[in-house]
């Protein structure tokens, strides 16, 4: 969805992904939603969304007590971390693990990335499948005509 989000409705603007994802929700999510989908084509929307249009939830503010901030002793609490680059998605897969593999932000939105944490690590591939195949509905090819008598001159 971040990809999706980035490309169509940020039009490629990540300091304003940015600032919708963090500025505007000191707190943090507890979940992304459907609404980072906004400007999306239909056929993209519909396959990321899954059959699901909810927004995201962020976190409420706590009028109380200090904000929430994740350290090196409170990392255990989260399971993905992710690092909005210029050029691309930093994805952290487990607590401890200080740097991940990078993912283009021209990466097709549509890719199957792995939820396996094993499999991000630095310097290694991004663990991914290629996008699914759309299937187009093509006329099937006219049959080949006998070629046209051609004149001579006499």
């Amino acid at each position: 969805m971040l990809l999706a989000a980035h490309q169509h409705r940020f039009a490629g603007d990540t300091e304003a992904l940015a600032a919708y994802l963090i500025d505007h929700a000191p707190q943090g999510w507890s979940c992304l939603g459907t609404d980072l989908l906004d400007g999306a084509p239909g056929a993209l929307r519909d396959r990321l969304a899954a059959g699901r249009d909810k927004p995201g939830k962020r976190y409420p503010d706590r009028p109380t007590g200090p904000p929430l901030i994740y350290t090196e002793r409170t990392v255990f609490r989260l399971n993905w971390g992710y690092v909005l680059h210029p050029h691309g998605i930093e994805v952290i897969s487990a607590p401890g693990v200080e740097r991940g593999p990078l993912v283009a932000w021209s990466t097709n939105p549509r890719v199957r990335l792995r939820d396996t944490p094993g499999l991000w690590k630095p310097g290694q591939p991004i663990p991914a499948t290629t996008p699914p195949q759309t299937t187009a509905r093509t006329a099937a090819p006219a049959p080949a005509s006998a070629p046209a008598p051609r004149s001579r001159s006499h």
